[in-house]
């Protein structure tokens, strides 16, 4: 198919990452249809970015009138045949592989041909995800969070993907004030299979009684020049989710680096997930969030 221009998008999904792909998506003036995936009121994600979209223009980051225009531009639905009209589809689910392609599986023979696919994984590979559903025309769009700040998406694609698919994505990204890093599909692709190690080597760190969480997250704040130390980090990306991460990429490479530390297992275990259920290795309940003294100090 010659080239095309993406101008409907469809986000099926409407937690945290589906409803700030919807708000940037709409900022930028695509139609968007927001699909709630799990039970419960459809509206409940564009309240979400509303809410998002205020507090932008309270701390004078965004102009009143583009967040006014953006809101009526998503269609928040529970309905999929509304993905019927859309150019390019975002899943933003949970992070299984089971689910995933049972919903591309779905989705698959109600797009139109020119329709592209696409997953926000983090760490599942595409050639899984598409096998024998719609390898052609999916790739991954990988956002990070908080979308509506993080600037980078990575393209993931396979070497047999549509000509036309990765320069139209290229475009759609661009069109979102984003940066497209174009990489070939393999498991965690690029940030995360560099992220996890840093990440779980600084639980690591702390399970080891090397220094407090707040420690650790300065020294490397100071150190690297990162403008978040590595323990927030995985608060902030939720305990759970660096946790499945390090068990796939464990799993897919068999590298010690991507073992979870067992102190990441517990936490996960006992729902001390990050800043999300407002404790994980920081507690929330407070302001600024204060380190958590997980580990007996030394008398």
């Amino acid at each position: 198919m010659s080239n095309f221009e993406i101008s409907t998008v469809g986000i099926v999904g409407a937690g945290l990452m589906g409803t700030g792909i919807a708000e940037v998506c709409a900022l930028a003036g695509y139609d968007v249809v927001l699909v709630k995936a799990t039970p419960g009121a459809p509206n409940a994600g564009l309240d979400r970015i509303k809410a998002s979209l205020d507090g932008r223009v309270a701390k004078g980051k965004l102009a009143a009138d583009a967040a006014a225009a953006a809101l009526p531009r998503i269609t928040a639905t529970g309905d999929k045949a509304a993905l019927d009209r859309c150019d390019l589809v975002i899943e933003s689910i949970v992070e299984d592989l089971a689910q995933k392609r049972a919903l591309f599986a779905e989705l698959a023979p109600r797009l139109a041909p020119h329709a592209i696919l696409a997953s926000n994984t983090s760490t599942l590979r595409v050639t899984d995800l598409a096998a024998e559903i719609r390898p052609s025309r999916t790739i991954g769009l990988h956002f990070f969070s908080p979308v509506p700040m993080m600037s980078l998406v990575e393209l993931a694609h396979l070497t047999s993907t549509d000509g036309d698919v990765v320069p139209a994505a290229q475009r759609f990204v661009d069109k979102l004030g984003k940066t497209a890093v174009p990489v070939l599909d393999s498991t965690g692709f690029v940030v995360n299979r560099l992220l996890v190690p840093m990440l779980l080597n600084a639980i690591h760190a702390y399970e080891h009684g090397l220094a407090t969480a707040d420690q650790i997250d300065t020294a490397m704040k100071l150190g690297c020049g990162h403008p978040m130390g590595p323990l927030a980090l995985a608060d902030l990306i939720g305990l759970d989710v660096v946790y499945a991460m390090a068990k796939l990429l464990f799993k897919d490479f068999g590298d010690a680096c991507y073992k979870p530390p067992a102190l990441l297992r517990r936490l996960v275990q006992e729902g001390q997930l990050g800043k999300k259920a407002g404790r994980g290795l920081y507690d929330y309940s407070v302001k600024p969030p204060r380190a958590v003294e997980l580990l007996p100090r030394a008398a």
